[in-house]
């Protein structure tokens, strides 16, 4: 266990700060884990229209999304942060002054458009204070962080959801506008840390060279863009059927059963995510990000064979979460030890609207599919899983032949 702990040690100060602040703001995140549940019985809509709303905010957040990596790479990146948290906590706490109605849901959705745009020079900044070989670690303590947090706040948003709901979204707003306090506060030196080795040549600034110039030159990056956020818009899906499966076989009660498999969720993720990022140093990128489909994608089997049988829902919630944990531990590593420096916002905002239009074909077709018959929307989700395994087979040989000097310790990734 100590030396689970110690992997952590020896981080720049600003990344603890960030640390800390990813833990509150994760106490407080009690909305986001019930909009489906909102939606449907609070605003008394059906999946495929609750599909289309979901769809239509990830369709406004595009332009958001590369707003921000365009910041990210010319603006100061703690600023950024600061500004699009505050509007944030404004629309949250606006949304607590007034009854639940659609305008609750528009002032949820400026609110996610506002921490889209600060997403960039979140994961920009975590890469300029960490050196490549600390990435995965300092990656790992912000993703620990968020799901700290996240343990007891969806129980309490189950708790509050039937006659409180209100107060949760005062609750969220209260505890960004504090992590917003310690970043101004506590976090103040951002220089980039100058990269040094053979393993760095990758992510020499270029700010001659354009966002699509570096991808047309890079299939292997290109094809993990696709097969991350293919997996992404896959793994969303658990926030919109899971909740949907439950409030239709356990009614009333499916808030509060969907409250405590997702801090099940949180707890794996406290609990293993010291113990497999560990792990995953022994293996590629790629390697480790196949691991995570097939963790994920298990879960999904699991949950879909044994609906009804609550018990059951916890195994399946622990085997999803170690997919979940493998993949998000090497998503950002792996981009920003292969990217210029320069254009890591950029990138990052590329992926996400890939991601953004992966994402609302999936919940177009999950939802229609859903009011067709629901299980028809587990096969779709099964099946498109296989497409990622075979792309990620694939990445796992390219990716070694077009960045050699990232395996020149034996493929592992870290030193």
């Amino acid at each position: 266990m100590h030396s689970l702990i110690k992997q952590y040690t020896g981080l720049r100060k600003e990344l603890y700060i960030l640390f800390i602040g990813r833990i509150v703001t994760s106490m407080g995140s009690m909305v986001y884990p019930m909009l489906t549940l909102i939606l449907n019985q609070k605003m008394g809509w059906n999946a495929s229209t609750i599909s289309f709303v979901i769809l239509l905010f990830g369709f406004l957040q595009m332009p958001m999304t590369w707003i921000g990596g365009k910041l990210a790479d010319s603006a100061n990146k703690r600023n950024i942060i600061i500004v699009f948290d505050l509007l944030s906590v404004l629309c949250f706490l606006i949304s607590a002054s007034l009854p639940i109605s659609f305008i609750s849901v528009i002032l949820l959705g400026l609110a996610g458009m506002f921490q889209t745009v600060e997403n960039a020079s979140y994961d920009a900044l975590i890469a300029d204070l960490s050196l490549t070989r600390d990435r995965e670690r300092a990656y790992s303590l912000m993703y620990l962080g968020g799901n700290f947090g996240m343990i007891l706040s969806p129980v309490i948003s189950g708790l509050l959801f039937k006659n409180h709901l209100r107060l949760a979204f005062a609750i969220s707003g209260i505890s960004v506008g504090f992590s917003t306090l310690l970043i101004f506060l506590f976090v103040k030196d951002i220089t980039r840390i100058e990269e040094k080795g053979e393993d760095s040549v990758y992510q020499q600034t270029n700010e001659r060279i354009s966002t699509l110039e570096i991808l047309r030159k890079a299939p292997a990056l290109c094809l993990f863009l696709v097969m991350s956020q293919l997996y992404w818009a896959l793994y969303s899906q658990h926030s919109y059927l899971l909740p949907l499966d439950m409030a239709r076989v356990h009614g009333e009660d499916g808030a509060a059963i969907y409250g405590t498999v997702s801090s099940i969720n949180c707890i794996v993720v406290v609990v293993f995510t010291p113990l497999l990022t560990k792990l995953a140093a022994r293996r590629s990128h790629p390697e480790n990000y196949l691991a995570g489909e097939i963790f994920t994608a298990g879960g999904y089997l699991t949950f879909l064979l044994f609906l009804g049988r609550i018990p059951l829902y916890y195994p399946a919630m622990v085997l999803f979460t170690f997919g979940e944990i493998l993949c998000t531990i090497v998503n950002g590593p792996y981009l920003t030890s292969r990217i210029p420096a320069s254009h890591r916002g950029r990138v990052s905002s590329f992926a996400n609207i890939l991601g953004s239009l992966l994402f609302s074909a999936t919940q177009l077709s999950s939802g229609f599919l859903y009011d067709t018959r629901p299980e028809y929307a587990w096969y779709m989700l099964l099946g498109l899983f296989i497409v990622t395994f075979v792309l990620t087979a694939v990445l796992i040989r390219k990716d070694r032949k077009e960045y050699p000097a990232l395996y020149l310790n034996g493929g592992k990734t870290n030193e």
